[in-house]
């Protein structure tokens, strides 16, 4: 059910007694596709509202990894970051499942740049599709939501009118992410890290030049008593790997930047893997080598030298079962999952037929410009059918039970089968040590919507 007007959706606020059995489903259906604006933020800010009451409270991973920078805390486990391009509040809600069943504490909810584009999801509606899924499932403690590669365009750069035009896009999409409680946010001005200079300091100097700006920009506005954990990016994904040099080249160009605090909480580094995988002729993915050892070196790097968590990998959810329990054992701190779930969606045996060809026919007539000379058609539409992730959102959020249930089991089985590797099990005492959270904490609810806007899309291929 869909609320078409701002008086029917807050007269069932006001009279619903049991908000997760008789309100939720149609608040958050109601706060992704109502077409009257005013009640479409209204349900968002219910939605807030709601999940803070019931103590589900979105906030920063800052303090845990702080602690893990100062050497306080040695973990064992890395965080797993989850990329949600499609069925959200249905996937956020078995990711809270699988969370709660094996009592795990670190773990984020993140999109992307260009994800927020392609999937027409922006950070408001994303965070109350998140908020909505943890009042369902009755999570209490920390949500993390976090903007994912809030990247710059190396292309549009080239110019001072671009330039200027995307370090304006970048701030107003901060805006609009925090506004949304997005107290999690990765800068990605990797793409501008330019190899043709002698040194690594010139090579990265715009990138850490950049992310200092846009680290001051989050710190001049986020809520008072709040450190939002920001990250930064060394090596553009699926190019050369990560070096020692350059990491010590960027974290002390970002120090004398910022006055000598790095500002950061952590690096994402290239190690050998490619957003989204490599596909093959047939449709299938190329296994890819990864270099585990730049993980421990660059996290060592991290926290010996500048009390920084560590290092990030991104590009992983595609890589084979069998090497996920290496990334804690090389100490890489976070880990970014997206591509895998989609594809468990887009491929699955109960998604419906009729709409999967009507996607493949998606990316032939709208996608066509995109394609590369010698792509096979299964390499083509690989490539390009999360660009119909927007435009059928309605309709798979409207699959039939029969159809959708087989689809999010086999997410949450995913989810527990990550979480296991990556060692976060049981580790819901360290979250509830280092990142205590109440709901008299925490800020009002600023009010999230759409009329903060920002250029969504940079690279279509990239994001995880």
């Amino acid at each position: 059910m869909i609320y078409d007007n701002l008086n029917s959706l807050q007269n069932a606020v006001s009279k619903t007694a049991n908000v997760r059995e008789s309100l939720i489903d149609d608040l958050v259906y109601t706060a992704v596709f109502s077409a009257d604006a005013n009640t479409k933020a209204e349900s968002r800010k219910q939605i807030h509202l709601l999940a803070r009451k019931n103590g589900a409270i979105s906030t920063t991973i800052f303090p845990l990894y702080d602690a893990i920078g100062r050497g306080d805390l040695k973990p064992t486990f890395t965080v797993p970051a989850h990329n949600i391009r499609a069925l959200t509040y249905d996937v956020a809600r078995a990711l809270f499942r699988a969370a709660m069943r094996n009592q795990v504490g670190p773990f984020i909810f993140e999109i992307a740049r260009s994800e927020i584009g392609y999937t027409e999801q922006r950070p408001a509606e994303y965070a109350a599709c998140v908020l909505a899924a943890a009042i369902k499932e009755g999570y209490r403690g920390p949500v993390f939501i976090q903007g994912d590669h809030f990247q710059a365009s190396a292309k549009k750069w080239a110019t001072p009118e671009g330039k200027a035009s995307e370090v304006k896009a970048l701030e107003s999409l901060i805006d609009e992410a925090i506004a949304a409680e997005f107290y999690n946010i990765d800068i990605d001005t990797s793409t501008l890290v330019d190899l043709k200079y002698p040194t690594r300091d010139e090579q990265q100097r715009t990138n850490y030049e950049y992310t200092a700006h846009l680290t001051r920009y989050i710190r001049q506005r986020q809520p008072k008593g709040m450190e939002v954990s920001v990250g930064g990016e060394i090596g553009e994904v699926g190019k050369y790997n990560t070096q020692p040099d350059e990491v010590r080249a960027y974290m002390e160009g970002l120090r004398k930047h910022l006055g000598g605090a790095s500002g950061i909480a952590k690096i994402s580094v290239q190690t050998g893997t490619s957003h989204g995988g490599v596909p093959l002729a047939d449709g299938s993915i190329a296994q890819a080598k990864i270099d585990f050892e730049v993980l421990r070196e660059v996290t060592k790097i991290c926290r010996s030298e500048y009390g920084v968590a560590g290092s990030v990998q991104h590009g992983a959810s595609t890589l084979p079962e069998s090497v996920f329990n290496k990334f804690p054992e090389s100490e890489a701190v976070e880990i970014h999952l997206a591509t895998g779930f989609q594809n468990m969606i887009l491929d699955a045996p109960s998604f419906p037929a009729e709409m999967k060809d009507e996607i493949r026919r998606f990316c032939f007539e709208q996608a066509a410009d995109e394609r590369k000379a010698g792509e096979t058609d299964e390499q083509f539409v690989y490539k390009t059918r999360k660009k119909a992730i927007g435009p059928f959102k309605r309709r798979m959020w409207d699959m039939p039970a029969e159809a959708k249930k087989p689809i999010i089991d086999a997410l949450q089985a995913k989810f527990e089968f990550l979480m296991g590797k990556l060692a976060v099990y049981n580790t819901r005492d360290v979250v509830e040590k280092w990142v205590p959270v109440s709901a008299s904490e925490l800020p009002a609810y600023a009010a999230a919507s759409d009329a903060l806007t920002a250029a969504a899309s940079v690279d279509p291929n990239e994001g995880e």
